[in-house]
């Protein structure tokens, strides 16, 4: 089928769609649930996917994709909520905007803050969209060039690239943080011969740390125990008029909309990565390219807008191998393989032959669902920004509470509570030491990616090393890995110093009244 029929069988799967008010109905209920979902601490966009699942049992396929997707969209986008607001991401895929979206909304612009998050969640789902039915072939022959050895230098780029742009104070201290969430991965039975690790003799551990809990405990219990020993305010929004976007800002971060799209597809169709690492990645790409990186951690909407873009262009680049091979690309893109297959639908090489026109429908679901998206966290953000205005003393406890309920509806286990309380004070002082938190969670998330895949790429080679260096894609992520950790080192940092001062002129620095106005 060439580019003509497939936009034309597009545009007449949506009309078909946007026609129906069942299925504008079921779109925009469960958008704003998979926005609640993402929001809430411990409920995720996996979660919500598994839930929903459970009640398409008896919808028509067409209705029950819409719910599944409009979950799937809403959730990843509804963790930055309390990201910006709270500074607790909702997933682990809106830590990065809370970098960004966080200091804005200290200075009074939560509202504007949640305008750019949501129309860059858009922006981003609309472009993975496209990638979707346009370059799913081309993407999954690449997403095919990562074996083990990939996965693993992918999952450590991941890890230090986030302990590299999280760190106040020194670089090396992300990166210590890093590797304790790689160590605390390993607890558990190893998933390649089962054998009980750092157990303890605890049959709790033996599934290993849960993630929700670690990401709960991290950041939450630290930011409780900060605001009410300082009696904090959360923020004073100046104004709720404009929740809108400036389109001025929306045209000068084109470029980062773009490239982070690309980044997020990217990510996005390699099976089992997710979410998660293509926000930091894209983070790091607009910080690095940024002619003004010191803004960044101040509240630069360039920052909190890459993020946004990839982490939701994910999941168009989650569903090329799901679609295409039958392989997730993320782990709601799981659910939602469980959900096909109880539907009836097997995905892979033959799904257009035996579905013809199935991924332009599900193409057009995923257009419909950041739609419905955008509405619906158009409409939320002005109330939803008035929670800056509750008192931190009535909030917090409030905080505490969902923090806990999310922790334990994880299967109904007391023992993440248990979890959670130690992970939480230790972050406490973890970042009272100014070691940044995230890259322990990013490494708690990506240490059993990393343990298992180097253990299988090992056991394929028989010990050997050299296929990290003879493979294309894997000697391009070593080298990386290694320039990130030589620009730490204080001869080669100057050296590049040197030869960006002699690349590029110095410039005039703009002031904080500047910034603000060029957004």
């Amino acid at each position: 089928m060439d580019v003509l029929s497939q936009f034309g069988l597009f545009f007449a799967t949506l009309a078909e769609l946007v026609t129906s008010p069942v299925v504008l109905a079921i779109l925009l209920l469960s958008s704003l649930s998979g926005i609640a979902f993402g929001a809430l601490p411990g409920l995720t966009a996996t979660l919500g996917v598994a839930l929903l699942t459970t009640l398409t049992y008896g919808l028509p396929l067409e209705h029950a994709l819409v719910a599944l997707l409009a979950m799937y969209v809403g959730a990843v986008y509804g963790g930055s909520y309390p990201a910006i607001l709270v500074n607790i991401p909702g997933t682990a895929a809106s830590a990065a905007s809370a970098m960004e979206g966080y200091p804005l909304a200290q200075r009074g612009e939560g509202a504007r803050a949640l305008g750019l998050t949501t129309t860059a969640s858009f922006i981003g789902t609309a472009i993975g969209m496209l990638f979707l039915v346009l370059l799913a072939p081309q993407i999954v022959t690449l997403a095919l060039q990562f074996t083990s050895y990939e996965v693993f230098l992918l999952a450590v780029f991941g890890i230090l690239i986030s302990g590299t742009l999280t760190s106040s104070d020194l670089v090396v201290k992300g990166w210590i943080a890093g590797l304790l969430g790689l160590a605390l991965s390993t607890v558990g039975r190893d998933q390649l011969q089962f054998y009980p690790r750092f157990t303890v003799g605890m049959p709790e551990l033996d599934s290993g740390l849960e993630v929700v809990p670690v990401l709960i405990g991290a950041f939450a219990i630290p930011q409780i125990i900060r605001v009410l020993r300082d009696d904090l305010a959360l923020g004073q929004p100046k104004t709720f008029k404009r929740i809108l976007p400036e389109f001025r800002t929306i045209v000068r971060n084109a470029k980062h909309n773009v490239r982070s799209a690309l980044v997020g597809v990217g990510i996005g169709s390699v099976p089992g990565i997710g979410e998660d690492i293509a926000g930091w990645v894209s983070y790091g790409g607009a910080k690095s390219t940024s002619r003004h990186p010191e803004t960044f951690g101040k509240g630069e909407p360039a920052g909190l807008v890459s993020s946004e873009t990839a982490n939701n262009a994910c999941i168009g680049g989650a569903l090329i191998p799901l679609l295409s091979l039958g392989i997730p690309g993320s782990p709601p893109a799981v659910m939602l393989l469980g959900a096909l297959m109880i539907h009836g639908v097997t995905v892979g090489p033959m799904i257009e032959f035996d579905r013809p026109g199935f991924i332009i429908q599900v193409t057009a679901i995923l257009l419909l669902a950041s739609a419905a998206m955008w509405i619906n966290g158009m409409l939320l953000a002005r109330h939803v920004v008035k929670v800056l205005r509750v008192p931190p003393a009535i909030f917090m406890p409030v905080v505490a509470v969902l923090s806990v309920n999310g922790s334990y509806a994880l299967g109904l286990n007391v023992f993440n509570l248990y979890l959670m309380v130690p992970i939480g004070i230790a972050a406490y002082f973890l970042t009272e030491w100014k070691y940044p938190i995230s890259p322990l969670v990013i490494g708690v998330i990506l240490g059993p990616m990393a343990d298992e895949n180097l253990r299988r790429a090992m056991m394929v080679s028989n010990g050997d090393f050299t296929p990290f260096v003879t493979r294309p894609v894997a000697l391009i992520l070593l080298i990386a890995i290694v320039l990130i950790i030589a620009s730490q080192v204080p001869p080669v940092r100057r050296a590049i110093g040197g030869l960006g001062r002699r690349l590029m002129p110095a410039r005039p620095s703009r002031s904080a009244a500047q910034q603000t106005a060029d957004g």
